[in-house]
């Protein structure tokens, strides 16, 4: 479905753009990732996050150690 919509981008670069985010949304739908949630928290964590260690961030990845490591709801009541 997507390489002839592709064609449609309005440029080619935009076409590439296009095709990288839904490759990145299917692989977080497989690996069971929300994948708005996966890009906010991505957005503010690739800013500082090692190069080196960048694997670390993929959806996979990312769903392990967010279930290893849940983050605190803000309605939860603190200890």
């Amino acid at each position: 479905m997507g390489r002839r919509n592709f064609l449609f981008g309005g440029h080619e670069a935009a076409g590439e753009n296009l095709a990288g985010l839904y490759a990145l949304v299917a692989t977080c739908e497989a690996n069971g990732v929300n994948p708005e949630e996966y890009l906010a928290d991505m957005l503010l964590r690739v800013q500082m996050h090692p190069r080196l260690r960048i694997g670390e961030l993929l959806p996979h990845e990312w769903m392990h150690r967010r279930t290893a490591n849940p983050p605190a709801s803000p309605l939860q009541p603190g200890p």
